[in-house]
């Protein structure tokens, strides 16, 4: 370079400058446009997302109803339960004192310090309170999700743990002690059939119960029982709570004043858990009677139902064998639902309302009722029972027939019968004469239509209306529904077979027991109450069960008249007082000369009563191959009531396979009325000391 040359620049190219500010410009307006956008055309829109992403609306849950029985006894509540949780952002931020408070917290609970994965597919699985994973893994989840919520790591730890984990607070930052509230059931199996059990809020109902307050995976209704028919009046309404929230979901002020929960009403209900108990105890002392004396029957199951006849008040109902539903307190475990499920004797399933058997003998007084009223007989009138009868077997008035033979449960007969002694006897010939018609014996009996009208009139064919979901209306059967259904013409012996409840007649053990609570009680119809009466949270009485009739088939019209083609008319005629009077008489005898005198021999209370052994084929006995025309298995049934000229109590007793009502059914119902009468003489002398 020469001296005094001046210095030559880099080359300048004016396009670059105009690139870089091109694109400086292309930001800036990018920039505005989106500004324009978030704040001017969408604005609204963008700040109603910004509030809900500040804004969480919290549930604050409510108390449950107190479910008592008749005398104050608690059968459900709400107790308190310890979770130890953690609340991952107040841990230290050293990893070593983090590692020391989850070794040392793991001892101390008893569950491992790091056990399972921490993946996308644990975490999107994870339950409190229902996982394996330990005490790092639930951390870590917490922490990635919901670093300033707290995380149960382990629950129902007993009190001492929870005091223990309390102690430690101070050097255990981040871990904490919570309250939670869970369903509790003194009386356990014992009343699970009537109380019944909380589940999470089904995915099909989501909706429903989210427009009621209620948070899906949170909160939980009634299943079963009770808990489910009164779910509204149990459930009480959820608070709520608005907050702000920072970005980690710490929660930094309230937004509007809090809402505050509204408790469920308690509800008190008629069964009495003392007579309760005697009933479940009678029951399965049978059971187990029979099953030690033969083991080939192999008894499992039953159901003992006693109500007061005159307010249709439930004193007990015992559905054998039943379930645990303290073990769904927290959740339900699927190993012990699907146990329950698949057991053939259906411990879910409320035998006394849900299940349809043929009642066989008891059934009888509805056939009882109509003979009389209709004139088929008089009490007096007299047929013969020589142990069996034959008859031609038609489907048709075409039809040539073959002959059929028809037994009595005495293969020697009874010789001459009336009313008095076919009831007292329960003779089965007496009953295929006068329901079906016999020659020149009984030329026109009562009749199939007839039948099911007056078993109607009784009861069945028709949900009693307790307060309980799930009831079955049985089944009472005529041509019409043999036609339609089995595509069968309705032969000559469907009438006889179900003038003794056999065949196609079905009733559940609800609707046996309401049909003798209408001849005890002089041919009133009660409506069954489990539910005595529903008070709020602070006492106040809100609804008090009253008697209620539903009717009285010796004041209101309930049988169909029907002409000699069995053809429907307008008409419809009651029950003669004198008729359901002369029923009861029969029933008397049933326990003082009958088929239960041996059973009810020496009971101080004058009582009344009918035996009944019920023939059945179902899958359980096909499975056994136990279905063999001429011996079929069969239910025994017995229901009883007293005193008799003033009726307090009526039980219904029901045993699976139990094969002879009388002397399986009968000793049930003697031990229910027995303790029925003990209870009442303890009560009022309790009365008369605290007076």
């Amino acid at each position: 370079m020469r001296e005094n040359e001046p210095i030559q620049g880099p080359n300048f190219q004016s396009w670059r400058l105009f690139l870089v500010l091109g694109i400086v410009l292309i930001v800036f307006t990018f920039y505005i446009t989106k500004l324009f956008d978030y704040q001017i055309i969408n604005g609204a829109e963008y700040l109603t997302r910004a509030d809900d992403n500040r804004t969480i609306e919290e549930s604050i849950s409510t108390q449950r109803g107190i479910i008592y029985d008749r005398n104050g006894s608690v059968l459900a509540r709400n107790v308190a339960t310890y979770n130890v949780a953690v609340t991952p952002a107040e841990l230290p931020d050293d990893e070593g004192a983090r590692q020391e408070i989850y070794r040392s917290l793991a001892d101390v609970i008893g569950m491992d310090a790091s056990s399972g994965a921490t993946d996308d597919e644990a975490a999107r699985l994870f339950k409190e309170c229902e996982n394996d994973l330990g005490v790092l893994q639930i951390v870590y989840i917490a922490e990635t999700n919901w670093p300033y919520q707290p995380t149960a790591i382990k629950c129902g730890v007993d009190q001492t743990t929870a005091m223990i984990v309390r102690q430690k607070a101070v050097d255990w930052p981040g871990i904490s002690v919570e309250i939670e509230t869970i369903r509790e059931y003194p009386t356990g199996s014992l009343t699970a059939e009537i109380i019944g059990f909380l589940g999470p809020i089904p995915a099909d109902r989501e909706e429903e119960f989210t427009a009621l307050g209620f948070i899906p995976g949170e909160d939980k209704v009634g299943y079963a029982g009770i808990e489910d028919y009164l779910q509204d009046t149990l459930a009480g309404k959820n608070g709520k709570r608005v907050v702000e929230v920072d970005v980690a979901g710490q929660v930094i002020r309230d937004l509007e004043p809090p809402v505050e929960a509204v408790p469920g009403n308690n509800v008190t209900l008629t069964i009495d858990t003392r007579l309760q108990q005697v009933a479940e105890a009678a029951l399965v002392e049978q059971i187990q009677y029979w099953n030690n004396r033969d083991p080939v029957l192999a008894l499992s199951s039953g159901v003992v139902i006693a109500m007061n006849p005159k307010t249709g008040e439930i004193l007990s109902m015992v559905s054998y064998p039943s379930y645990e539903n303290n073990r769904m307190s927290r959740f339900i475990p699927a190993y012990y639902y699907e146990q329950l499920q698949q057991d053939p004797h259906l411990p879910l399933l409320n035998k006394a309302i849900s299940a349809e058997y043929p009642p066989g003998s008891v059934f009888k007084m509805a056939t009882a009722v109509g003979i009389l009223n209709e004139g088929v007989v008089t009490p007096e009138y007299q047929v013969k029972d020589p142990g069996e009868i034959r008859i031609l077997e038609k489907y048709s008035e075409n039809d040539p027939g073959k002959i059929r033979r028809y037994v009595c449960y005495d293969e020697n007969g009874h010789g001459m019968v009336d009313f008095l002694k076919g009831v007292m006897m329960s003779c089965d010939v007496y009953f295929y004469k006068v329901g079906g018609g016999y020659e020149d014996e009984v030329k026109k009996g009562l009749g199939i239509w007839r039948i099911g009208e007056y078993s109607r009139a009784l009861g069945y064919g028709t949900v009693t209306g307790v307060e309980l979901n799930g009831e079955t209306d049985g089944w009472i059967p005529d041509p019409t529904w043999k036609r339609r259904i089995i595509g069968e013409s309705w032969s000559t012996g469907d009438t006889y077979i179900s003038t003794i409840g056999q065949g196609y007649v079905l009733s559940t053990p609800m609707q046996v027991l309401m049909s003798f609570v209408t001849l005890a009680n002089d041919g009133k119809l009660m409506v069954p109450h489990l539910v005595k009466q529903i008070r709020d949270s602070e006492g106040n009485v809100i609804y008090n069960a009253e008697p209620e009739v539903r009717w009285d088939i010796t004041v209101d019209p309930q049988i169909t008249v029907y002409d000699e083609n069995n053809f429907a008319t307008e008409e419809k005629i009651t029950v003669q007082p004198w008729v359901i009077q002369k029923v009861k008489e029969g029933l008397r005898l049933v326990v003082t000369e009958g088929t239960a005198a041996n059973y009810f021999e020496g009971f101080a209370i004058p009582s009344a009563g009918k035996t009944g052994t019920a023939e059945y084929c179902d899958d359980i006995a096909r499975e056994k191959n136990r279905c063999e025309f001429g011996s079929w298995p069969a239910h025994a049934w017995y229901v009883g009531y007293a005193p008799y000229d003033n009726p307090e109590i009526v039980v219904m007793a029901f045993v699976y396979n139990g094969n002879e009502g009388s002397a399986v059914s009968g000793p049930i119902v003697r031990n229910v009325l027995d303790a029925y009468f003990q209870f009442k003489a303890m009560d009022t002398t309790a009365g008369s000391s605290g007076q």
